[in-house]
């Protein structure tokens, strides 16, 4: 049986805290993003991207940005939109979610900006 790794995320360390699944990976460069990106339209998913400040991201609430992207497949316009949303919150956590009409839930979402953590 292999051991069980302890990351040591804590909310004692902002910069020590998990965003999800894809935070136990390394850094995604922007090829392995737009490669999720690509996944999320080809299984017709909606594209949304969402924010928050660093120290409300274990929140349920993160903010909208703008509305989803209803029937959206252009990738390069769901990452422009994620990096306007950066742009415009530097200091913020950046996501794209993917929701899934089928199971009317999210069938993904990563963060694809980190905030600035104190």
């Amino acid at each position: 049986m292999s051991e069980v790794i302890d990351y040591k995320s804590r909310l004692s360390d902002p910069a020590s805290r998990k965003f999800g699944t894809f935070s136990y990976l390394p850094v995604m460069d922007k090829e392995q993003v737009r490669k999720q990106v690509q996944y999320i339209v080809s299984k017709g998913w909606n594209p949304a991207i969402e924010h928050t400040e660093p120290e409300y991201l274990m929140s349920n609430y993160w903010y909208m940005w703008k509305l989803p992207m209803f029937g959206e497949t252009d990738v390069d316009r769901v990452l422009a939109e994620a990096e306007a949303c950066h742009k415009a919150n530097p200091n913020n956590h950046v996501r794209v979610v993917g929701y899934n009409n089928f199971n009317q839930s999210q069938g993904t979402s990563m963060v694809v900006y980190r905030g600035k953590t104190v």
